[in-house]
């Protein structure tokens, strides 16, 4: 042991030599971040804001004999980090893992945050940052819980359906026949949406914006799952109308298959899926 660390276990043997540590470190953090202390400072919460602007709240233990001991932490995350620590560590040290750790669940958060928006989730108000679970409204008296993985929250998610026999069956066979084309390059909404082949309901201010974002031409939101299509299989709507008396989306492939339905413009579109061809390859 250092001639430092003799002096600093040294001074920790006095009480309050373990209140000017902790005040000290405090400092260091921030008293602006700290939310509640307990009268011996072998408690403390601060306020931590990750770089898209969500508040945590991080609980840090002491222990008696700190720094000798690291502190334990707890937070409403889906998973805790291993706290690195040694007898030089500091609780801004801390503070800095932590805030590490918030930034690799930034996507799965924004991953239940999409699912949120945009499907009927039940218990709402019971959820929290540590929940890795959704149930999902499907219709019919029908509802399907899904297990997101934090660590890769893009991955098939696990899946248990809920609902009687004769509802449930014939869409558990269409994720056991499908889940294999599950994509990491598109949403978990979209991905449910073509896996079970049908449109999901969806929470009322979504349903504002249907005609936004289903096709005008096939009226519906994504693309079918056919191999034929590459890598627009199960595509949502990627075109809008400019014209402000219109505002209708559509699938590029439905347009180009409405023009060249029709006679007088059938040759000008063949022409122009010739020259992006050439430009694209």
């Amino acid at each position: 042991m250092d001639f430092i660390e003799q002096k600093r276990h040294t001074e920790l043997a006095n009480p309050s030599s373990f209140y000017r540590l902790v005040y000290s470190e405090i400092e260091e953090v921030g008293w602006e971040r700290l939310v509640r202390f307990g009268g011996d400072l072998e408690f403390l919460s601060f306020r931590i804001t990750d770089k898209k602007g969500r508040v945590h709240i991080m609980e840090i233990q002491l222990d008696k004999t700190y720094p000798q001991k690291p502190p334990s932490v707890s937070a409403e995350v889906p998973y805790i980090f291993d706290v690195k620590w040694s007898v030089k560590s500091r609780l801004k040290d801390l503070v800095q893992q932590f805030r590490e750790h918030l930034e690799k669940l930034q996507e799965f958060w924004s991953t239940l945050e999409d699912i949120d928006h945009s499907l009927c989730v039940t218990n709402k108000k019971k959820l929290s940052r540590a929940t890795t679970c959704r149930q999902i409204d499907i219709g019919n008296d029908c509802s399907i819980m899904l297990s997101i993985n934090a660590r890769d929250p893009r991955s098939l998610p696990e899946c248990r359906f809920m609902g009687a026999g004769p509802v449930v069956n014939p869409v558990r066979k269409l994720w056991l026949r499908n889940n294999k084309r599950w994509m990491k390059d598109k949403t978990l909404p979209e991905n449910l949406a073509f896996i079970l082949e049908t449109g999901l309901p969806r929470p009322s201010h979504v349903l504002e914006n249907d005609q936004q974002v289903e096709c005008g031409i096939c009226y519906a939101q994504y693309l079918p799952i056919d191999e034929e299509l590459g890598s627009r299989s199960g595509a949502g709507t990627d075109h809008t109308c400019d014209n402000s008396s219109c505002g209708r989306a559509f699938h590029t492939v439905c347009l180009v298959d409405w023009l060249r339905s029709i006679t007088t413009t059938r040759q000008y579109v063949d022409f122009l899926v010739s020259l992006a061809f050439i430009w694209l390859t």
